[in-house]
């Protein structure tokens, strides 16, 4: 006989609706205890943790049995409350003896918004600016910075600590927007839908992450007009732009703290009655400041500041509302999770009211329903704050599987995700095998890891070998497949379709290969970009796993008729499964062996690969 459980969270015998609910639902609960255990009575008790941790007690109904298991029933009101509910249960026997299940979790949304659906369905492309594409050698003479210009594309970038010993990043290689106007074909041809820009305003550094003015592009990248000019290109050709926001710190060296002196206004550093001043947070004013992570040169600003607050997303110019309307389509939030709820949605509320199909994602690491900083539980994804966060548990689970991690733990992880957050926010991810604060993904699945014990120095020349670099090919096309195979927004750090080596910052930041690119790659990266396409299923069909065990991991898309098949094998062996059903699978992205067998057909699946098929 089939194990049957007294409690499954994950499904609708159990719990009815599945997963995160609107407020206002009421969600019926059910245990299913085996008769043979005796249980007479069952309580339920929820915690409602957002409304001060209140907890309530309800009796459970008995409505009779079935299949040896006696059911009890409550019914959970919803109505009037969002955050999270930690509910878990009790049975007792009339001998006294009891059994405790939980807590579990409910996450409770306010549904009463509606969230844009091209970004979860789209590709998206990120650029790290300085570093995808330049139409000229720039000039840094007069840029703010103390900038130096490396005149040869092909050079490494700088990462040994200056005579002071700092990396300062100073270094550019002049990428600039009319190099991505430039490209804009070839993105389109690849199958991007979304352009995601690491930051684009003026600043010191390469990376841009200390601001030193929200209202200029800066000038090593163009105009405030070339990047509308960038937009309206994109628009044309069906893309849409997506700016990163970094609102919990400027840069020491700008027109707000103007910690070096380059601005005629007078900073916070600069006097105690500068109107910038109250922005930031002084310990000892004015040499001893709050920063991001303790890097003197990017000071934290004070979030909480009504001045502060109507610069960024209050004011009817503010930068928020500024930049959606010079022609950018959303935000992405740097470090949201440092940033105070009311913050975030002030900042979605902005976006909202300037551009209603704007979208805005924060940058998360973990799982964002129960991410607490700070102290505080954050409402990420609860509704008016965030309509995506950036999947890092995806790629973590997806690095992990093929690293030999078991499916069965891609799948419970991926679960837990779809379980506790709401449909908007799974569907709406930012989903990624590596950004530019994480290694190169060919290097990591081609060598095998981070290698942190070697010296820096060793990792800023290490190349991938002939052999690892075939591995890491294999199991980078079988990577990628299932990125683009699941939902969310598949997303390409720029140029890893060309074939892009390199550890963590910088070596993870060269520039792209233009001349030089890994052609196989990119005819996959190609493919990807038409299936996902081709394909309602892959951009907003359900999803149902049909193996997550050891070294093979398969499920299903299913948009009304259209059914895909997506299996993976992270062996070094072939693995074959069988399907039951009248459907044939047909291979349409990568190999795969398909037998007709008594009722359904096997599949086997070539060692560290994965297929697409359509099920006919």
């Amino acid at each position: 006989m089939t194990y049957q459980p007294t409690y499954n969270s994950r499904d609708p015998r159990y719990k009815d609706p599945y997963g995160a609910v609107p407020a206002g639902t009421v969600v019926r609960l059910t245990l299913r205890p085996p008769r043979a255990e005796g249980f007479s009575h069952a309580h339920l008790t929820a915690r409602f943790e957002s409304r001060d941790n209140e907890v309530r007690t309800f009796p459970m109904c008995w409505e009779g049995f079935e299949l040896n298991q006696d059911i009890f029933t409550a019914r959970l009101d919803t109505a009037g409350y969002v955050g999270l509910v930690w509910y878990s249960f009790r049975l007792e026997r009339l001998d006294g003896r009891k059994q405790d299940l939980g807590p579990y979790q409910l996450t409770v949304y306010d549904g009463a918004g509606s969230v844009p659906a091209w970004f979860g369905e789209g590709v998206t492309y990120q650029i790290f600016p300085d570093r995808f594409c330049r139409s000229r050698i720039p000039d840094p003479a007069g840029m703010v910075g103390g900038r130096t210009v490396h005149q040869s594309w092909e050079e490494s970038p700088e990462w040994r600590p200056d005579q002071r010993g700092e990396v300062r990043n100073r270094d550019f290689f002049g990428g600039d927007l009319r190099g991505i106007l430039e490209k804009l074909d070839y993105l389109r041809e690849l199958g991007v839908d979304t352009l995601y820009l690491n930051p684009i305003f003026e600043a010191a550094e390469n990376h841009r992450y200390g601001t030193a003015d929200y209202h200029r592009v800066d000038p090593m990248l163009g105009t405030n007009e070339d990047f509308t000019h960038l937009c309206d290109e994109a628009h044309r050709r069906g893309m849409r732009v997506v700016l990163d926001g970094v609102f919990n710190h400027t840069g020491y060296v700008s027109r707000y703290f103007n910690g070096d002196g380059f601005y005629p206004d007078v900073g916070a550093s600069q006097s105690w009655d500068s109107p910038y001043r109250p922005w930031f947070n002084f310990i000892q004013w004015p040499k001893k400041y709050e920063s991001w992570w303790g890097i003197y040169s990017l000071p934290a600003v004070n979030e909480s500041n009504p001045d502060y607050r109507d610069f960024i997303f209050g004011g009817a110019d503010s930068v928020v509302r500024r930049w959606l309307r010079a022609g950018a389509d959303g935000w992405r939030l740097d470090v949201a999770d440092e940033l105070p709820d009311d913050f975030v949605h002030g900042i979605h509320q902005a976006a909202r009211e300037t551009k209603p199909d704007a979208v805005v994602i924060g940058e998360v690491w973990e799982d964002g329903s129960t991410k607490i900083a700070y102290g505080v539980r954050r409402k990420h994804i609860l509704g008016g704050h965030c309509d995506g966060l950036m999947n890092y548990p995806l790629r973590n689970a997806i690095l992990a599987f093929f690293t030999g991690g078991g499916a069965e733990h891609f799948v419970d992880t991926m679960e837990t995700i779809r379980e506790n957050y709401p449909a908007f926010a799974f569907y709406g991810a930012m989903n990624s095998l590596g950004t530019h604060d994480t290694p190169r993904i060919l290097t990591l699945l081609g060598a095998g890891g981070e290698y942190r014990d070697q010296s820096k120095e060793w990792r800023s020349t290490f190349r991938l070998s002939p052999r690892q670099r075939r591995r890491g090919k294999d199991l980078l096309r079988a990577a990628s497949l299932l990125l683009f195979c699941f939902p969310g927004s598949p997303t390409i750090y720029y140029g890893d379709e060309a074939g892009m080596e390199g550890f963590e910052d910088p070596f993870n930041r060269q520039t792209y290969p233009w001349g030089h690119e890994d052609r196989e790659l990119m005819d996959w990266y190609r493919a990807l970009g038409a299936a996902r396409k081709r394909y309602v299923a892959l951009r907003r069909g359900s999803i149902r796993y049909l193996c997550g065990r050891g070294p093979l991991l398969a499920f299903v898309r299913q948009e009304g008729e259209e059914q895909l098949l997506c299996i993976f094998n992270a062996s070094e062996n072939p693995q074959a499964m069988f399907l039951e059903g009248e459907r044939q699978p047909r291979p349409v992205l990568g190999r795969a062996g398909v037998e007709g067998a008594e009722n359904g057909f096997s599949v086997t699946v070539p060692p560290q690969s994965g297929v697409l098929m359509e099920l006919k």
